[in-house]
């Protein structure tokens, strides 16, 4: 049973809106924080916005009053509504886990796209 399963992502319009879940086979409790990645062509990848287990919530500066992260712990479920999209946004977005603070994150989804065209 894979861990991580996301759904959503898709294509829109420069300005456009989508929201990205991520369903987990276990209690959100398990983990101590999640967040979502991804990674530009030529370029490191790079985080979009974590949340931890208290529900303290951060997104990059980029993307701060367009993105917002939350999660469901009875749904068990990670969410990442995306608002006013840009075309240099466009790329493969990831959701992943870790069970401690400063470690790896151990445990990815599969991936889903996001195409914003201009």
């Amino acid at each position: 049973v894979q861990e991580l399963v996301q759904s959503g992502g898709g294509s829109v319009q420069t300005g456009g809106s989508l929201r990205l879940s991520c369903a987990f086979s276990r209690s959100l409790d398990n983990y101590y924080s999640m967040g979502w990645f991804r990674q530009p062509p030529g370029k490191e990848r790079e985080g979009v916005a974590h949340i931890n287990i208290q529900g303290a919530s951060t997104t990059r500066d980029s993307v701060k009053n367009r993105f917002r992260i939350s999660k469901d712990n009875a749904k068990r479920t990670l969410s990442l509504q995306m608002n006013s999209l840009k075309p240099e946004e466009t790329d493969m977005y990831y959701c992943a886990a870790r069970h401690s603070p400063d470690a790896d994150f151990d445990y990815w989804g599969q991936g889903t796209q996001v195409t914003v065209s201009s």
